[in-house]
């Protein structure tokens, strides 16, 4: 099963969010904000989540690089999305797309957004995918093997048992950032209950076979759980 480690590695870095009181400080965007008023309030609220998440990275796991980077991906043409990944010396980064950005109403949604992609790092979800897509691609490729299929139709079974494997977790991964971020974005004096309300103005997946995130109403409720609790 030759690059079998490089096909799973782009399997698992799918996009997070889909087409992700202290509220004296919230300021609301335009319908359309511009270019350097997004630049700006992502900057500011960087600059109060980040520190918030690293603490909870360093005192929640061992040996995991907690020292976050965050990132507009300017690349026009894109869906709106946001993700977790780690640079080649393990650095976790945090990609936001200016899609995405010019869907958030206010710093709120931003600010759970960013604290959810730190709660998939602090959680060990891109290893924990990583590990379940290559067990996937190794049980199909391995019976499709047995069973005498030829380079073809192995690469294919290999294609579809890592795909398998990486989506087996993932809507409870997505449950468990949301708790996550939820703890971060109000340890840095965000309200994310209003941050979640970005899921009530996005397509729910609902309870899709194989589904990659879970329906909204259950993204909502379990930040709001979360928050009660704090």
């Amino acid at each position: 099963m030759r690059g079998l480690g490089i096909f799973v590695v782009l399997v698992v870095l799918g996009g997070c969010a889909q087409p992700v009181d202290p509220v004296s400080a919230t300021r609301t965007f335009d319908v359309t904000p511009q270019p350097a008023q997004v630049t700006r309030s992502f900057g500011d609220v960087i600059r109060r989540i980040e520190p918030v998440a690293e603490s909870f990275c360093r005192a929640r796991t061992r040996k995991m690089n907690c020292d976050f980077q965050f990132l507009i991906n300017t690349k026009p043409g894109q869906p709106a999305n946001a993700f977790q990944s780690v640079d080649s010396r393990g650095r976790p980064v945090i990609t936001v797309n200016r899609a995405l950005l010019k869907q958030v109403r206010n710093i709120d949604e931003m600010a759970f957004i960013l604290g959810h992609e730190t709660g998939h790092h602090i959680n060990g979800h891109l290893e924990r995918k990583q590990a379940n897509a290559t067990t996937g691609a190794i049980i199909m490729g391995k019976l499709a093997e047995l069973g005498g299929a030829g380079r073809a139709e192995i690469d294919t079974a290999v294609e579809l048992g890592a795909k398998l494997g990486a989506r087996k977790f993932s809507r409870a991964y997505e449950l468990e950032a949301d708790q996550l971020g939820t703890v971060i974005a109000a340890r840095a004096g965000f309200n994310p209950v209003r941050g979640a309300a970005f899921f009530a103005r996005i397509p729910d997946p609902g309870n899709l076979f194989l589904g990659t995130h879970p329906p909204n109403a259950a993204r909502i409720e379990i930040v709001r759980k979360t928050a009660a609790r704090l």
